[in-house]
């Protein structure tokens, strides 16, 4: 698994929170610019324009999580049992910003509260659960930001955008996996001299 399993994970985001609202708000799917969740035009990102009438979906950051991690970091086991040396799993975060524009204000809210409302429901994504969750990504945490006023204003200053309703999500654990692991040499036979000293 590569470096696609960011795309891949706001791609899911974006549908899955898209299908959501469109099903809670009484949104047929047939229904032309039915959408509810969309990514910012690549066309227009300096200053950043945000689409009315729909939810935007904005990656601002990208971190390593290096708090769980394995206790053999270089070492996984193959189907066989076998060990394999590989690069270390790299464990992401994700912040993902979550922007709603609409003429009216109380409609902004409404989306980004029925998106509070879905993950306060269902933190967790997995396979097991959730089988439209892209191949490779074993599960998504989703964990509500909160924003100092301070760090608000930095965050729409790097944007160079006038502040709308937000909501900030941090995705947790996002594993990219080391696609060609080597074979591991075990130590099969050890022989020992013993020699005695006068």
């Amino acid at each position: 698994m590569g470096l696609p399993v960011i795309g891949d994970t706001l791609v899911f985001l974006r549908k899955h929170l898209s299908s959501y609202l469109s099903a809670e708000l009484g949104i047929s799917p047939d229904e032309a610019g039915a959408d509810k969740v969309v990514f910012v035009d690549g066309d227009k990102v300096d200053p950043i324009t945000f689409p009315s009438g729909a939810v935007s979906a904005l990656l601002i950051n990208v971190e390593e999580e290096r708090v769980l991690r394995a206790a053999d970091r270089y070492v996984r086991r193959a189907d066989d049992g076998s060990p394999q040396h590989v690069q270390p799993d790299i464990r992401l975060v994700l912040y993902v910003l979550f922007v709603a524009r609409f003429k009216e204000y109380e409609v902004a809210w409404e989306h980004l509260s029925k998106i509070i409302e879905h993950f306060q429901g269902v933190p967790v994504f997995e396979q097991e659960t959730t089988p439209e969750l892209p191949t490779g990504i074993e599960k998504l945490g989703m964990e509500l930001v909160t924003l100092r006023f301070a760090e608000q204003n930095e965050v729409w200053s790097a944007l160079r955008a006038t502040y709308h309703p937000s909501i900030l999500y941090r995705v947790k654990l996002v594993a990219m996996r080391d696609r060609k692991p080597q074979p591991l040499s075990q130590v099969t036979e050890v022989n020992v001299e013993l020699r005695r000293i006068s």
